[in-house]
């Protein structure tokens, strides 16, 4: 039973992310500088809210072929050109990143955007932050244990007296400023460990699913223990919200969708399985085919099959938020922002009718 009497579902947030890779164009053979890809990103979100997006989010990562490592920072100047959209980190990467730092910077955020920042946090799939930072790898899980605790803290009092293990101690700290929102809305992402699904609803914090293939049904057990987690520790199930993130790319046809996307993503998996160590063949036009089938959560299409697929993880899910990330492998901003425009139009319309009924 939700708290509030006479509450109306609008339907889901949709929206999209940025993690600023910086990939070479397959077709082109070419590269666009750091400078460039930022001021892509900020255009790509000054278009997603003038089309009504709900949702804007940009990822972190340390390293020359990534051009968004300060956050924070390219969200706020994306703040002083849109006016209605939620603006959101995509993840940060909570383990190498002191709590109360990130707070300040994103209460300072939530002040200059009137009210819309978030943080998604997440362990990060990449480790090189580790290092640059003076943490152990070794440490991953137990950092971000310590840090997730305290952050929540931070977002609930403007005084604080705290003690960890791996960051100095807190006396009736001030934590300044304090964000226009009565609380800086907090998601935790999950890559599909049980675990993790278990601590997020313990935590009473949003839940941020990454389905990027396969068939989304194999998610819905860690939905399912989130929300029971959640419920046994006290929390109101109304407020234990889940996200759904995946790749995507929209064209006018499914198949015309395939053709163009596949050199990307292709391209895509090609260099991130590079930076992470994992080298190996480039993936086939028959092992796109298979990712891209109508009952994967490969977002690949045309509008109409992009609302199917949504509404069928809504089935399962019941989930409050979608975010597509829909510039990856180098592709040109001018398909970035087609596709924007079409989730906003076309798309969006039909998945918060369906989903307010």
């Amino acid at each position: 039973m939700r708290k509030e009497e006479g509450f109306k579902n609008k339907g889901i947030e949709i929206g999209i992310y940025k993690l600023g890779d910086i990939g070479l164009d397959p077709q082109t053979g070419k590269t666009i500088s750091a400078r460039q890809r930022i001021k892509e990103i900020i255009e790509a979100a000054k278009l997603a809210d003038e089309a009504g997006l709900d949702v804007f989010g940009v990822g972190e990562h340390h390293r020359l072929d990534y051009a968004t490592s300060a956050v924070p920072v390219v969200l706020a100047a994306i703040a002083q050109i849109t006016k209605r959209i939620k603006l959101t980190s995509a993840t940060t990467v909570l383990s190498t990143v002191d709590p109360v730092r990130l707070f300040e910077d994103f209460a300072t955020l939530d002040l200059l955007s009137d009210g819309r920042a978030e943080i998604l946090a997440g362990r990060g799939a990449f480790v090189e932050s580790f290092p640059l930072f003076g943490h152990d790898v070794n440490d991953y899980d137990a950092l971000f244990s310590e840090n997730i605790d305290l952050l929540i803290k931070l977002n609930e009092k403007e005084n604080i007296t705290w003690e960890g293990h791996f960051r100095s101690s807190l006396r009736n700290s001030e934590i300044a400023p304090r964000p226009l929102q009565t609380q800086i809305p907090i998601w935790v992402g999950v890559g599909g460990t049980p675990e993790s699904a278990a601590r997020a609803g313990r935590l009473g914090v949003g839940m941020a699913l990454a389905i990027l293939g396969g068939d989304p049904v194999r998610f819905k057990p860690l939905v399912d223990l989130y929300r029971k987690t959640g419920f046994e520790a006290g929390h109101d199930l109304d407020n234990l919200k889940v996200g759904v993130t995946g790749h995507g790319y929209i064209s006018k046809t499914t198949q015309q969708a395939k053709d163009e996307f596949y050199p990307y993503y292709s391209n895509y998996w090609l260099y991130v399985n590079q930076q992470r160590g994992m080298a190996g063949r480039r993936m086939t036009k028959a092992d796109f085919e298979r990712m891209t089938d109508s009952n994967t959560a490969l977002f690949v299409g045309s509008p109409q099959q992009i609302v199917e697929k949504i509404l069928r993880q809504y089935e399962l899910f019941g989930h409050q938020r979608f975010l597509a990330q829909i510039d990856i492998g180098g592709l040109p901003f001018k398909k970035v922002a087609e596709g924007i425009e079409l989730l906003a139009t076309e798309i969006a319309p039909i998945v918060r009718r369906e989903t307010s009924k």
